[in-house]
C-alpha cells in the first residue's frame, strides 16, 4: 500500500462519491468541469475533471485507476496521481468514501 493511502486513511477498495452539497458538471462557459456549491464554483483542470467524472459512488478507487489507465494508456502509470488527487479531494471534503 502506498504511503499516501496510509496517511489519508483511505484504501483502494473504498468507493468515492461527490459530496452531497456539491454538484459536479461540465460548464461550457468555463470550458471545464466544475464543482458548484451554494457559495460559488471550483474550476477543475482536465485531469481532476476526468477523475471526479468517474467518482460515481459505485466504482472503487482501484476501479477508477483501472478505468482511467485504460482511457489514457499513453499517460504512463496514473495510480499515484489519481491517489494524490483523491486524497486532496477527500481532505477538502469534495468527495466522501464508503
Amino acid at each position: 500500500m502506498s504511503e499516501l493511502l496510509q496517511t489519508s486513511g483511505m484504501d483502494r477498495t473504498q468507493v468515492p462519491r461527490i459530496e452531497k452539497h456539491f454538484r459536479f458538471q461540465w460548464e461550457p462557459a468555463q470550458d471545464c468541469y466544475v464543482l458548484l456549491y451554494p457559495e460559488g464554483m471550483i474550476k477543475m483542470n482536465g485531469s481532476a475533471g476526468e477523475i471526479l467524472a468517474v467518482c460515481d459512488g459505485e466504482r472503487s478507487i482501484d476501479d477508477i485507476i483501472d478505468l482511467l489507465q485504460t482511457k489514457f494508456p499513453d499517460a504512463g502509470d496514473l495510480a499515484d496521481d489519481i491517489l494524490e488527487f483523491l486524497t486532496v479531494a477527500h481532505e477538502k471534503r469534495w468527495i466522501a468514501v464508503n
